[in-house]
């Protein structure tokens, strides 16, 4: 690498800096690739489930709607708070899944990037260099110094797709 330093001297180093694009690198990897998948489907299993619930609420807010007009306040106002705690409850439930459902995103990520590690180490020391750097911190670089396609094709040949997503049931709201 040459450094143009601000007196106009040229400092030299001879040892290569890598770039790898850490998003590219887990979205593309066969492993990446699993995850995605699993987890699109299991946020499309929870987007059905709010179809779901948000079709029965509203039903049960048109028949409170309905059975109003025949009651009188005082017998109409616990039916009403009742049905406005299944629904506080409902939407905690549910976003606390949604929660879940990223948190198990991270991490298969921070997995993918535990194994990953030691191979993009072994490309690192191959290559002579000192350090690898995420395409998003480098400003400029030549294309010759990113390894993404490189550390890619290697972590799936060593990992291919990894093991199915355990399921993780989203916490308690109330705990």
């Amino acid at each position: 690498m040459t450094l143009l330093l601000p007196s106009g001297a040229v400092a030299q180093d001879s040892t290569p800096v890598l770039i790898i694009d850490s998003e590219r690198l887990f979205l593309s990897s066969e492993f990446g690739k699993r995850v995605a998948r699993e987890i699109e489907a299991r946020g499309n299993d929870l987007a059905a489930q709010n179809r779901q619930i948000e079709a029965e609420l509203a039903a049960t807010e048109q028949d409170l709607t309905e059975r109003r007009a025949t009651m009188s306040p005082e017998g109409f106002q616990p039916l009403a708070d009742a049905f406005d705690t299944r629904v506080q409850e409902t939407r905690q439930t549910q976003a606390a899944k949604s929660r879940a459902l990223n948190a198990q995103l991270e991490r298969e990520r921070e997995a993918f990037l535990r194994v990953a590690g030691p191979i993009l180490q072994e490309l690192m020391e191959q290559a002579g260099a000192s350090v690898v750097l995420d395409r998003r911190t480098v400003f400029i670089s030549a294309n010759s110094a990113d390894i993404t396609t490189a550390a890619i094709s290697r972590i799936n040949a060593q990992l291919g797709a990894g093991k199915p997503i355990e399921p993780v049931d989203a916490p308690d709201p109330q705990e």
